[in-house]
């Protein structure tokens, strides 16, 4: 590693710890670190003289004599990060603080069979209209898309929701237009990023954040760091195999874990067993008729859960991240879906001596993924590791 690139994951340390626990002190930063204060003080003076960080008044500890503490924190006139949340049919974009706070947000919508220049417009003028209410120019720009992408060139490779973006090179066509560096990432890493910023992920060193709805996918946290392959490649777990003999998938594939576990599914099902709204069916009406005594709905609830269970564990066995964060539309299923999924996780997996998975919901305003899309501006320019 190259003194320049370990300058910089150091510096993503100390954002880290900054998101993590709030305004610290050098001397706190040194503790945690364990190393020197002159040390720390060589680290932040970069972050300082950029306008990122500032000194906080000088604040008296509990022993007296000394130099007072001046604790470190985001600067209230930080350069901005602006983010894009790119899903089928609408566009949001926010301009956001370095330290979480949203500043402005926009929305457009575009039909799902729209051309990609269409689309290239619509992700354009929602930046240009968070963008035009700062005095500050922004540090970049972060994009959640989901499909999947190639991060190193920002182009999403193939997206089997909106086909018309396939092999579209999003990032530099929104770069060349707004006039800033543009970082783009899958929709569930950018979420796993957000969840680590603000969400129930913040502190953890391990955690899979997963997005489920009318595709799946997982942003995976290990060991301190966001994980990704070349690329930006991998948190296609919706495209793991559950079931060899299964349903063909959009894919192409056979038994996939979207072959089972998402909103189409869930619908089909419904229809099948001629439920109320089955064209409409949610997992919060779902959840409703299962309480209502409704047979049915009842065993197609407990089936569900069964499924999304079967996807949890397979990363489980695999990578063991212990917590997982679930987004999309299992959050409306409430408590009793949540806690029949994470029953069923725990069921599927041999007795061990480490802790059970745990199963959580993110939050049901989804502005974790926006949040994430604004980390990812961070984490390119300063890798944040834990």
């Amino acid at each position: 590693m190259t003194s320049v690139k370990a300058g910089r994951v150091n510096q993503g340390r100390i954002l880290q710890a900054l998101q993590d626990l709030g305004p610290l002190s050098r001397a706190d930063l040194a503790r945690l670190s364990g190393v020197s204060r002159a040390t720390i003080g060589s680290i932040v003076q970069p972050l300082l003289e950029s306008g990122l960080l500032a000194e906080g008044e000088p604040q008296r500890g509990a022993t007296p004599g000394g130099k007072p503490a001046r604790p470190l924190w985001f600067a209230p006139d930080s350069p901005p990060l602006a983010a894009v949340h790119l899903v089928p049919g609408w566009v949001k974009a926010a301009l956001v603080s370095a330290d979480g706070r949203m500043l402005a947000t926009s929305s457009g919508r575009f039909l799902v069979t729209a051309p990609a220049a269409t689309v290239v417009d619509c992700v354009v003028d929602q930046l240009n209209t968070v963008l035009a209410g700062s005095t500050a120019r922004a540090l970049g720009v972060g994009i959640a898309v989901g499909g999947i992408v190639e991060s190193t060139s920002g182009t999403i490779v193939a997206c089997n929701l909106m086909p018309e973006l396939s092999g579209l090179p999003l990032g530099p066509l929104v770069s060349e237009r707004v006039g800033l560096p543009v970082h783009l990432d899958l929709h569930p890493r950018a979420q796993a990023v957000g969840d680590r910023w603000s969400g129930p992920g913040r502190g953890e060193q391990s955690f899979a954040s997963i997005y489920i709805g009318e595709a799946i996918g997982a942003g995976l946290f290990l060991n301190g760091a966001i994980h990704c392959g070349p690329a930006g490649a991998g948190g296609e777990i919706g495209h793991t195999t559950v079931d060899i003999s299964g349903r063909t998938c959009r894919c192409g594939q056979r038994g996939c874990w979207e072959t089972i576990a998402t909103r189409d599914w869930l619908r089909e099902e419904a229809a099948r067993l001629h439920l109320p709204a089955a064209q409409a069916m949610t997992t919060a009406l779902l959840a409703d008729l299962s309480a209502a005594g409704n047979a049915d709905a009842k065993e197609l609830f407990e089936q569900y859960a069964r499924n999304l269970a079967l996807g949890v564990v397979n990363l489980q066995q695999v990578l063991a991240p212990g917590l997982f964060i679930l987004h999309g539309d299992v959050i409306a299923g409430g408590e009793a879906l949540r806690g029949r999924v994470e029953r069923q996780a725990r069921s599927y997996l041999p007795t061990r001596s480490v802790a059970e998975p745990q199963i959580t919901f993110g939050s049901a305003h989804d502005r974790t993924t926006l949040l994430g899309a604004a980390g990812l501006v961070l984490s390119r320019s300063f890798p944040l590791v834990g």
